[in-house]
């Protein structure tokens, strides 16, 4: 029935003519036009020879298209307060559906913690490496740079576009011009440095017959066991509701519990304490994303309690489904963040950019092949090329990469890129604090130097000391 109200509502035009909505409607067509097109263009061999992620150069389209139009003078075709939005959330809301997933069969016991404590490692030393680099050239060259802008090659590489901005954000605060896009190309560097670098290693493998490439070995889903899409005891694929539904809600409610948990901290915290507050209140809001994974793990076990005391007969979450999800949300996220690139603010900042850019690439290279030998031994190339392709570029390239000689995931390598990210955030906690911190004085930021190196020290104690037990 149509009510009197909505009548009025539609005749007044607010469904119809409102400008905002449409506007939002065409932003995210224009999204989904350039992922269509960046799909085509990387049918091109030498494209697709390169394994550029599609949402890769479908932000490099989109940020091309943007720099076209300002030079005609068009400067509000695209609405980068919406794509800083879309970064924002969906870096969340991927999180969310990768901590909502069940663990995969076979993976060996204690490499998912082994693995987070390797990707910190790698946080720390991008962070180390770009501070000196950033320090040495305020003192020598640059005196008015931004010394803790080097903190952005781990945000850029490591964390991905979501963070960098996040971060980049948080330095304009602090009197950084430019912050954001800084952060956004050094993440933009880092797929470029992913893809290329993977390739080279590869082939180099490939030739000295160390590996043997997997390139065009299509699986097709009829090959795949249904378990691989449907777990056992789950609800159907379609009943009442779609169970792609279901995993949405799952995913959209735990978000609405990260936000109601998130709004309770702060407003705690500017009650019982307004100075703390107004150092955490802002660190609550832009790491949103480790509340969010705490939530959906938390939610994670409960649902599992649940269904092992028969409460639940049936299981509703899908990992296939969940997986699926966070690659939608970390492909409109990569694209939008690609596209907040401001080339304009960079303007002064070309040389420590090039630095930080090819200093992490090498630095990532040489401390994974290292610590790769420890952790995972038996899957050596394997961990090490889907470890590198994670750590500068996304867990996205990383899979990419792996692909290439480990087209079945066969080692538990794939697995730990997920397990580790998710213990990485536990031993990530810290440095995402020291990262705000050492941006307010020089005195903070020389003393976050000093935590790095104990604590770097102290995760490497700890992956020796876990591979001596796990061995034994």
């Amino acid at each position: 029935m149509i009510t009197p109200l909505l009548l009025e509502a539609e005749a007044s035009g607010i469904f119809y003519a409102s400008e905002g909505v449409w506007n939002a409607v065409f932003q995210m067509g224009l999204i989904a036009l350039v992922i269509l097109a960046a799909n085509i263009l990387r049918r091109l061999p030498f494209i697709r020879k390169s394994l550029m992620p599609v949402s890769v150069i479908a932000g490099f389209l989109m940020l091309i298209a943007k720099l076209i139009l300002r030079g005609f003078g068009v400067r509000d075709f695209f609405n980068m307060e919406l794509m800083d939005t879309l970064v924002y959330h969906c870096i969340a809301l991927g999180f969310i559906a990768m901590s909502l997933r069940a663990a995969e069969p076979g993976a060996k016991k204690g490499a998912g913690v082994r693995s987070g404590a390797m990707i910190v490692g790698a946080y720390l030393v991008q962070a180390f490496v770009g501070l000196v680099i950033t320090i040495g050239i305020g003192l020598l060259i640059k005196p008015d740079l931004f010394k803790a802008a080097g903190l952005l090659l781990p945000m850029g590489y490591g964390q991905g576009p979501g963070q960098a901005n996040n971060i980049g954000m948080t330095y304009e605060s602090y009197g950084f011009a430019g912050g954001k896009s800084f952060g956004l190309a050094l993440a933009a560097a880092g797929y470029i440095c992913a893809c290329v670098v993977g390739v080279i290693v590869l082939n180099f493998w490939r030739r000295r017959g160390l590996v043997k490439s997997a390139s065009g070995q299509e699986g097709r889903a009829d090959e795949l066991p249904a378990s691989y899409f449907q777990g056992e005891g789950e609800i159907p694929i379609s009943d009442s509701i779609d169970k792609l539904s279901i995993q949405m809600g799952l995913v959209l409610v735990v978000y609405l519990v990260t936000y109601l948990v998130t709004k309770g901290l702060t407003s705690l915290l500017e009650a019982a304490a307004p100075g703390v507050a107004s150092l955490l209140n802002p660190m609550l809001w832009g790491f949103n994303f480790i509340i969010g994974s705490a939530v959906a793990m938390l939610t994670k076990l409960l649902l599992d309690g649940a269904h092992k005391r028969g409460w639940m007969k049936r299981r509703y979450r899908n990992s296939y489904l969940l997986n699926r999800l966070s690659g939608f949300f970390f492909d409109v996220m990569i694209v939008a963040g690609i596209a907040c690139i401001d080339p304009e603010d960079l303007s002064g900042l070309w040389v420590p950019f090039a630095l930080l850019a090819a200093a992490g690439g090498v630095v990532t290279w040489f401390y994974l092949k290292r610590v790769c030998r420890s952790v995972c031994p038996d899957y050596y190339r394997e961990g090490l090329i889907s470890m590198y392709g994670m750590m500068t570029g996304t867990i996205g390239s990383g899979i990419l990469l792996l692909r290439e000689i480990d087209p079945d995931f066969k080692t538990p390598a794939a697995n730990n890129l997920v397990t580790g990210s998710s213990s990485g955030i536990l031993f990530g906690a810290p440095l995402l604090i020291l990262v705000t911190t050492a941006a307010k004085s020089d005195a903070l930021l020389y003393a976050v130097m000093g935590i790095i190196v104990v604590y770097f020290a102290l995760l490497m104690l700890f992956i020796r000391l876990a591979g001596r037990k796990k061995d034994r």
